[in-house]
């Protein structure tokens, strides 16, 4: 039987290069990020071009998806983050084309990597880092203490704002990542069960199609929660305590 983990193995697609001994090869996980994208652009412009009154499936999906990333944007920054909102829009439909794309047979999901989502975490925590320094300027660090705290708590509290603030990365990518991966694993786990019994793999089966229904929830609740975690850290920037 093949390891369930066999599914996360990064595999190069066409010739094989190296950059001052790096790898640097086109990859399975390149490839499903760059459908995700294309898939995502199709979607909205095929949404675009239809501009029907009463709007058909995939004009409901588009505008569902606009008024949900909208409306998250504006309860957890306010109206200061409506100028943010390409970006959080887009790095939400990012992740969650990568979520359910991953989910169909023979695809890869990219954000079961420790390194693609922890690459996303770092330059949302660089950029956001970048947006409080242009705004506040030497004023940022007064985050690292907040006000009304009696100075003789600072030497305490400040070493621990600073480490809360560098694990911000960390704790962003191995939440998505792990949830990714444990989910397809414990999918490829029952469908190893299935193939295995034959006949008397029925009870593994209902749970495999469960399960994927299950995934299906995990993957769009996933990238909820990156997203609204990103913007929990854009209004810590614009606003500070």
């Amino acid at each position: 039987m093949v390891s369930p983990v066999a599914q996360f193995q990064i595999k190069s697609i066409g010739p094989e290069l190296n950059l001052f001994g790096i790898d640097i090869s086109f990859n399975n996980s390149a490839l499903f990020m760059i459908l995700a994208t294309i898939l995502t652009c199709v979607f909205f412009m095929k949404s675009i071009k239809a501009n029907y009154m009463v709007p058909n499936r995939i004009q409901s999906l588009a505008e569902m998806a606009y008024e949900f990333s909208i409306n998250m944007l504006s309860e957890n920054v306010g109206r200061e983050g409506r100028a943010y909102f390409p970006w959080i829009f887009s790095l939400f439909m990012f992740i969650l084309s990568g979520n359910l794309l991953g989910i169909l047979p023979y695809s890869y999901t990219f954000t079961s990597q420790i390194i693609v989502t922890f690459s996303i975490s770092i330059t949302i925590f660089l950029c956001i880092t970048v947006v409080a320094f242009i705004k506040h300027g030497i004023k940022f660090f007064t985050f690292f203490l907040p006000s009304g705290t009696p100075i003789y708590m600072a030497p305490l509290l400040i070493p621990i704002e600073i480490l809360s603030y560098l694990s911000r990365p960390i704790s962003l990518s191995v939440r998505l990542f792990a949830n990714m991966m444990a989910g397809h694993t414990m999918m490829k786990v029952f469908g190893g069960f299935v193939v295995s019994l034959g006949v008397a793999g029925a009870a593994p089966l209902l749970v495999l199609v469960a399960l994927t229904g299950f995934e299906v929830l995990v993957a769009v609740l996933q990238a909820y929660v990156f997203t609204i975690l990103t913007c929990i850290y854009l209004y810590d920037a614009l606003y500070l305590h």
